[in-house]
């Protein structure tokens, strides 16, 4: 059952994302809170140190202030919310405002405090190839299906020059959650002014992962069963439950 909590938080979500058109950046910011999680150890995850220096000064959080400086409007007017649960609540509304999948949702996440902020280099690299997709991804838990779909959410949003040194969105539509992503995926060159990245093209270096990019550039309906079941995994990565 949705709490009350939940039903409002997930309101003024919806009238942010639908005024500023920030559904990329609303999932990255979850997804670099909980992307952070190593199942060797337990730290990390969806917690909320993101806020924290030294996580803020991370290579691969820059620009992340614009979508935490957004929500924080949203924190003061339900402080009972935890930062970790505001953090995903937000990715999960953007994608479905977006046309994408209802993704499960739990609330409860604690969050960490400052002392609980992991290294840098827990991230994705955006030049790097397969093998470093599963060190990163094989890290957190995930196998090689769960790498591919969780690279859909690629279908939002853009990439800034001056975040992290390339520019462009990678889909025509990118505040709209659909399978275009693996479709210009499998073009040799990318459509004009969009982007392929080098962990892009890596989705098609194994030829299971590049059939399962060819499943979901044919079927978008078997891409949202196994994206929303592999964002709610994410979304739950080390988290500490109130």
């Amino acid at each position: 059952m949705v709490s009350d909590l939940e039903k409002a938080v997930r309101a003024d979500l919806w009238e942010l994302i639908q005024e500023k058109n920030c559904h990329g950046i609303m999932v990255r910011v979850a997804w670099h809170d909980a992307g952070t999680y190593s199942k060797e150890d337990g730290t990390g995850g969806a917690n909320g140190t993101q806020r924290f220096g030294p996580e803020t000064t991370h290579a691969a959080n820059a620009g992340l202030d614009i979508a935490r400086n957004m929500l924080e409007a949203i924190k003061a007017k339900h402080p009972e919310i935890s930062y970790a649960d505001l953090y995903q609540l937000a990715s999960v509304v953007a994608i479905e405002h977006a046309g994408g999948p209802v993704i499960p949702f739990r609330m409860g996440r604690k969050d960490a405090e400052a002392p609980q902020c992991t290294p840098d280099g827990r991230l994705p690299d955006a030049d790097k190839r397969m093998p470093h997709l599963r060190d990163i991804f094989y890290r957190m838990g995930f196998n090689d299906a769960e790498i591919v779909v969780l690279s859909g959410a690629h279908t939002l949003g853009a990439a800034h020059k001056d975040r992290s040194g390339f520019d462009g969105p990678w889909t025509s539509n990118p505040n709209t959650f659909d399978n275009s992503y693996y479709k210009e995926i499998l073009k040799e060159t990318p459509g004009t002014g969009l982007l392929h990245l080098p962990s892009d093209k890596a989705l098609l270096d194994e030829p299971e992962c590049r059939a399962l990019v060819e499943t979901y550039a044919s079927d978008q309906a078997k891409f949202f069963e196994d994206y929303a079941k592999a964002h709610q995994k994410l979304s739950e990565l080390g988290a500490v439950w109130s």
